[in-house]
């Protein structure tokens, strides 16, 4: 089910013809060139991430939006059309956990923030806990990653989307950081190195010459 035939109600709709942008997303909405199943390339984005946002519904109505990290790799793409990750145990509010026993529809986002990518995916949440969750257990598990896994959240994704680049600032981890320097900071170390060396036999000399 593509995105636009879930998203684009009614009122939506004429918002989107008040404001001139109705034509340009019909022809998306009908477009074969939408796709439902993930491909290679958003399988390998999603696999690299190390956090999310997702959203769910309480039964009171009130939208609820909870960041979700871990090691890169953590969510795990278990076909084209299903995410899986483990719930580590954490602060014991379970208000996600609570939302998706009621209504198991959930928004995410994923940002790639150094290339400014954006994917948002809509889908269907399952609960594993206890006997119902050990068949997923070794799927979910991060190797060497010792953090308590409660419970498995399956996602069954009914549609996703990209978003545009705008307004996406680019920011990095410490670890991308530290990649990206580390040439430099290895020709600065040699540079040391290199300093220290003729800084020691410039002073040999001088000691040599001493009558």
């Amino acid at each position: 089910m593509k995105l636009g035939s879930l998203l684009f109600t009614p009122v939506v709709k004429k918002l989107q013809e008040r404001y001139g942008s109705r034509r340009q997303y019909e022809r998306m909405v009908g477009s074969s060139a939408t796709r439902e199943d993930f491909t290679q390339f958003e399988t390998e984005f999603l696999a690299e991430r190390d956090s999310f946002y997702w959203a769910s519904t309480s039964s009171s109505g009130w939208p609820y939006v909870q960041h979700r990290g871990g090691p890169p790799g953590f969510l795990k793409v278990v076909d084209d059309h299903t995410l899986a990750f483990a719930d580590f145990s954490g602060n014991k509010q379970y208000i996600t956990t609570g939302n998706l026993l009621t209504d198991n529809r959930v928004a995410m986002i994923f940002v790639d923030y150094p290339r400014q990518a954006r994917l948002k995916v809509l889908g269907r949440a399952d609960v594993f806990e206890g006997k119902d969750a050990a068949a997923w257990l070794d799927r979910v598990k991060v190797p060497g990653y010792k953090a308590v896994i409660e419970r498995v959240y399956v996602i069954h994704v009914e549609a996703f989307d990209w978003n545009c680049q705008q307004h996406i600032v680019p920011r990095y981890t410490a670890e991308e950081i530290h990649a990206a320097v580390h040439a430099i900071e290895e020709r600065v170390s040699a540079l040391e190195t290199e300093n220290s060396r003729l800084r020691a036999e410039l002073a040999a000399k001088k000691l040599s010459e001493i009558p």
